[in-house]
Parts: C-alpha cells; sequence; structure tokens
C-alpha cells in the first residue's frame, strides 16, 4: 500500500457475543483464521453492539416500571413507557420530542435519538441494549489486552450508527476511542495554494467511523469488527468526547 491507501477489512466468523466476552481474544481469533495479523500502527474497530453485549448493557423490559415522567413522554412519542424510562435514565436532558421521535442529550453527551438505546440484533424479544457505560475506557481495555498479546501498538475505535442534524439516515460514529486522535486541529497548515487554513477541524475518528460501517453493515451481516489499515494520520490518545461541540458554542440549543 502507499501512504495513502487505506484497507478496510470486515472480520468473518465473529461469533455471537454474550456477557464476559473478551474482545481481544474475539478479534485475534479472528484475524487468526483470516491470516492477516495484526500490524504496528493498526486500527480496530467495534461495533458498539458487540462492546454493549460483551459488557452485560442488556435489560429486559419486562422488569421496567415506567415513571410518571416517562408514561407522559410515552403517550406525546407513541412510545413503549418501559422504553422511555430507560431513555430518561440514560439521558441528561431531553431536547425534542414529537409522534415517533425523542432526541436525548445522553449523560456521555452525545446528543441522539432514543439514548442509543436499541432493540435489533438483540436476543429477546423484549430485551434492549444500552451504550457502553464508558466507551473510552472500553475502547483502552480492548488497546491495552491487544497489546499486552501482541505487543503491538494499536488503535480501537468503538462506532455507532447515528443520526444527523440536518441530514436523512444514520453513519456511523465514533463513540469510543484509544490510541487515536478524534479531531486533527489544521488550522495553520498551507492548502495547495500555500494559504493557511484558519477554521479547519477534521472529525477523523467520525470519518473512519463511516468509512468502517459501510464494510460492517447494519444488519445481518454478522462482520462487527473491522481491520483499518494504513489509516493516514498521526497517533495519538484522543477521546470520543473531544469531538463534542461545547454548548455554549452550539448556535442550535
Amino acid at each position: 500500500m502507499t501512504s495513502r491507501d487505506l484497507l478496510l477489512r470486515p472480520l468473518q466468523g465473529i461469533p455471537s457475543v454474550v456477557p464476559g466476552d473478551d474482545l481481544a481474544d474475539t478479534a485475534l481469533a479472528a484475524l487468526g483464521r483470516s491470516g492477516d495479523g495484526l500490524r504496528e500502527g493498526d486500527v480496530l474497530v467495534f461495533a458498539q453492539k458487540i462492546v454493549s453485549k460483551s459488557e452485560g448493557r442488556i435489560v429486559d423490559l419486562s422488569g421496567v416500571v415506567p415513571s410518571a415522567p416517562a408514561l407522559k413522554l410515552a403517550g406525546e412519542t407513541e412510545k413503549d413507557p418501559r422504553l422511555v424510562e430507560l431513555i430518561l435514565g440514560e439521558s441528561g436532558e431531553v431536547l425534542r420530542h414529537r409522534p415517533g421521535v425523542l432526541i436525548v442529550v445522553h449523560k456521555l453527551g452525545f446528543i441522539l435519538a432514543n439514548a442509543g438505546i436499541d432493540r435489533s440484533n438483540v436476543e429477546g424479544s423484549d430485551h434492549v441494549l444500552l451504550l457502553p457505560i464508558d466507551p473510552d475506557a472500553s475502547a483502552a481495555r480492548i488497546r491495552t489486552k491487544l497489546k499486552t498479546i501482541t505487543g503491538l501498538d494499536i488503535a480501537v475505535l468503538i462506532i455507532d450508527s447515528i443520526g444527523r442534524p440536518w441530514r436523512l439516515g444514520t453513519a456511523g460514529m465514533a463513540i469510543g476511542a484509544s490510541g487515536i486522535p478524534t479531531l486533527l486541529d489544521m488550522r495553520g497548515h498551507p492548502d495547495m495554494n500555500g494559504r493557511l487554513l484558519e477554521s479547519t477541524d477534521v472529525g477523523i475518528a467520525d470519518e473512519l467511523a463511516s468509512a468502517a460501517s459501510l464494510v460492517m453493515g447494519q444488519a445481518d451481516e454478522g462482520t462487527p469488527i473491522v481491520l483499518a489499515r494504513g489509516v493516514p494520520y498521526p497517533r495519538s490518545d484522543g477521546s470520543a468526547r473531544d469531538l463534542l461541540r461545547p454548548k455554549e458554542l452550539d448556535l442550535f440549543r
């Protein structure tokens, strides 16, 4: 590969993940079957769902008792009151709602629908999946285990499919990171004409998340881990929270 080649390869044969599974071991086993192995500087991209499953973030709705605020909001949004109760418990603020839509600020700072709580690809008709408690910490744990086993310094990204303001459709976004910068400040760098950039920040973790999401798939593909090789950015330890726009700079809140 040249310095600008980027390889994205979904790892095949990932078994169904259950609470307690070690995702570093899962990834290394899949890499061994593929014959790829890891190289210094690689990035492993993990779907949020398998991270949440491995950490036991599965909730049975049958055991959830909705509060009065959840019942009221469920009536206004036409959603399951038990689900709304979980959404409120995972959120710091409700930003917008209407029938079928509930947009909140997650406790992690992310603005998204339903606090990222999802039923797709979750075993059990009444079971839902919550986001990891601390996705950056989850990424760091996986990365540390991989380095302990292989001796290689790779990066780990945890991604989810999230809707975006002003645009239809979900796209892969980074919710956890370790060993890779998430936001690259390009101010002061020259453009092709030698003019210095004045306001360019590149959300490189989200760019990589979106690219990996394309090959990871969204339905029954069964490939929730992607090997990214040739990511053309300097390495440093970033946080997905670096991508959050501070509220005082948000013109739409």
